[in-house]
This record gives C-alpha cells, sequence and structure tokens, in this order.
C-alpha cells in the first residue's frame, strides 16, 4: 500500500463516523477506529511494518464543536492536509519559508510536514499577506488543524 493511499484511508476514515475499521493489504495490516470524543485514533501496522501511532486524527471542523481559532480568524485558513511534524524552514539553520506580514502568492511553500518519513511542502492556497502563523517549528500538526491566515 502506498504512502498517499494510507492518507486518503486516513482522511476518509476521520471524515466518517466510522467506530472501527481493518485492512489488510499483503504484508500490512491497518486497524482504525474513530471515537468523536477521543483525542487521537491509533494506526497499528503489523508484520515487517513498525507501529504508527497517528498523533491525532478528528473529526471535520464542521462536525466538531466550535474552535475559536477559527472564528477569531480573519481571512483565509490553511490548514495541514496531513498528520505530521511541522518545520518552518527546509533546514534548521535556513530561514522561514514565510513570516508574519509577507506576501505570498497561491502555490508559494509555506513550511513542511514530516509524515512518516517524507516532507510534504505545504502551499498557500490563497494570494495575500500572512497575518498569523498559528503553529510553532517542530510541532506535531493535526489533520485539519488551522496552520496559516492569509488575508
Amino acid at each position: 500500500m502506498e504512502f498517499e493511499q494510507i492518507i486518503q484511508l486516513i482522511k476518509t476514515v476521520s471524515d466518517s463516523s466510522l467506530t472501527e475499521f481493518k485492512i489488510e493489504d499483503g504484508d500490512v495490516k491497518i486497524s482504525m477506529k474513530t471515537d468523536k470524543g477521543a483525542k487521537g485514533v491509533p494506526v497499528m501496522a503489523e508484520s515487517n511494518v513498525p507501529m504508527i501511532q497517528a498523533a491525532a486524527i478528528s473529526s471535520s471542523p464542521a462536525q466538531s464543536v466550535s474552535n475559536p481559532i477559527l472564528e477569531a480568524a480573519k481571512g483565509n485558513v490553511v490548514k495541514s492536509p496531513l498528520v505530521g511534524t511541522f518545520y518552518a524552514s527546509d533546514s534548521p539553520e535556513g530561514e522561514p519559508f514565510v513570516q508574519v506580514g509577507d506576501t505570498v502568492k497561491k502555490g508559494q511553500p509555506l513550511g513542511i510536514v514530516e509524515a512518516m518519513k517524507l516532507m510534504n511542502e505545504i502551499e498557500s492556497e490563497f494570494d495575500g499577506t500572512v497575518t498569523e502563523i498559528l503553529v510553532k517549528n517542530e510541532q506535531v500538526v493535526e489533520y485539519g488543524q488551522p496552520m496559516f491566515v492569509i488575508e
């Protein structure tokens, strides 16, 4: 099973009201269970694949209790497309991709989310000015978590 397929599977399960889900593909076995009151969804892999713990996958923001960050944000919100670790620059010594006050174009890199040792560039979905950065460097982010506000 490819990484992108696993990510799509996680997104689909997190957006649903399933209480349990299991799939086997060769040596890989994945088991997921959603619980609206839980803080996270364990994702277990067996056989030759190491165990993976999803940091926290919640239901979509529209289905969850009101989100004060989104309510207070004025502008367009860029959300994390997956669970992982956020990096503001491409190297520990490097300058951040963007800072508050920077003007960005649609498609411009805003940061990186590392998931399962793969670096995923987070691109701006909007043209505008970065008014807020809601995550810190090396912070674990959840699927759908607000990361940037662009006006």
